[in-house]
């Protein structure tokens, strides 16, 4: 029963509605399905709790049971995920940004436990984030800051810059930050000021048919990100389509009318 209701949401969840009702309930910390999952379980658990003792046999092994957390729906999940826009993006970057061995790497505002782990196996990475970080992590510096400013770098001063999956979530004030309808556009305006001439910005939105959902993200049609880095040159463009699937040199154009996809855009700035 529990393996059919798992791979029944596996299959639904590629259903844009059903998908983003799941993601709400879950941003408002309710997962209705997890819970019912759970009370499904409870009979499997209390089977393997009761093996567990009479394999103990009252002290024929050294540990013995001091507590109980009942975990009574991962046995039957897949032993991970590799589709979806985080999993995608963070490779995607990271492989380009190995390949390119630039001697300083700036990132504003992306996943550290994923794309940032990612980039401190092979070289340092400096990340700016208007939320605070405490860390002694080896490779990674962090700095406090509006990413709609960039006020701590130059003109023309950053060889390798990235953002994923972050500028959706400017001034809507959800990580903080203050409410301003413009702040995401400030961001990108000010990525292609203090990109050096030559280098490389690996950037990473929602993309599909263009709305706001206040105080969560923003969607974006391609051609606003193209406009909004008109100064930049378009390198590459990949992206995640709605059903969480990687197509990799793709056209920015064939995603105009997607509902929730993940656009990854490699830019460069001309001039050295």
């Amino acid at each position: 029963m529990i393996g059919l209701l798992e791979r029944s949401l596996r299959f639904l969840r590629r259903f844009y509605i059903v998908r983003r009702m799941y993601e709400t309930t879950y941003q408002w910390g309710l997962n209705p399905l997890q819970f019912i999952l759970m009370i499904l379980g409870i009979p499997r658990f209390l089977k393997m709790l009761l093996s567990y003792y009479r394999a103990w046999d009252g002290g024929r092994f050294p540990l013995r049971i001091t507590s109980l957390s009942p975990i009574a729906v991962q046995w039957q999940r897949l032993a991970g995920e590799t589709t979806g826009h985080y999993f995608h993006q963070d490779l995607w970057a990271a492989r380009k940004i190995f390949e390119a061995c630039p001697k300083q790497h700036i990132d504003i505002g992306s996943r550290i436990d994923g794309f940032a782990a990612h980039i401190l196996t092979f070289m340092p990475i400096t990340i700016l984030d208007i939320r605070p970080l405490e860390s002694d992590v080896i490779g990674l510096t962090f700095m406090q800051g509006d990413a709609s400013t960039l006020s701590g770098f130059a003109d023309n001063s950053v060889e390798s810059l990235s953002s994923l999956h972050a500028v959706e979530h400017f001034g809507l004030g959800r990580y903080g930050d203050e409410v301003d309808p413009v702040a995401c556009f400030n961001s990108m305006r000010e990525m292609v000021r203090v990109l050096k001439g030559g280098g490389s910005l690996y950037f990473s939105v929602p993309i599909g048919a263009e709305h706001l959902v206040f105080n969560a993200y923003r969607v974006f049609s391609p051609r606003t990100i193209l406009e909004a880095f008109g100064e930049l040159e378009l390198v590459s463009f990949a992206a995640v389509d709605d059903a969480g699937d990687f197509h990799d040199q793709v056209e920015p154009e064939d995603f105009i009318a997607a509902k929730f996809a993940c656009g990854l855009f490699e830019f460069t700035k001309k001039g050295r």
